[in-house]
């Protein structure tokens, strides 16, 4: 079964007619200049995203974006419980990650769309 989650910068959401399915915000920060009321009944996981350590190492460096990654990754295998309310989201049906960086490509919404498709995808080979 496919699942479709797609990733979006929350700039654009807010002015816009809102995708069909689920929304959640996953920056660790509340996105600068974007009031809640834009997003109200949206749930905001933060905890989805990545914490200080990647997102200083990172550093908008497009450069540094494989080794971030490596390293945001390994943060939800810590916390499965953050990512649960998006993964049965996605169960039901389409999901937008909402991201505010301004690079559409090296960004944590990305990293995070990745894995979780990898958590939804049906393990081949594995015991």
């Amino acid at each position: 079964m496919g699942y479709d989650i797609t990733v979006e910068r929350v700039y654009d959401e807010v002015r816009a007619d809102p995708p069909p399915g689920a929304l959640f915000p996953v920056d660790r920060l509340w996105p600068r200049g974007v009031r809640r009321s834009a997003l109200e009944g949206v749930p905001w996981i933060g905890g989805a995203g990545p914490g200080t350590e990647p997102r200083t190492w990172f550093g908008h460096d497009p450069a540094g974006f494989g080794e971030s990654a490596r390293r945001y990754r390994a943060e939800p295998a810590d916390r499965p419980q953050v990512l649960e309310p998006i993964l049965a989201a996605a169960r039901r049906g389409p999901v937008t990650l909402l991201y505010s960086a301004r690079d559409q490509e090296h960004n944590q919404a990305v990293v995070l769309r990745d894995h979780l498709l990898g958590l939804l995808s049906p393990q081949v080979g594995r015991n």
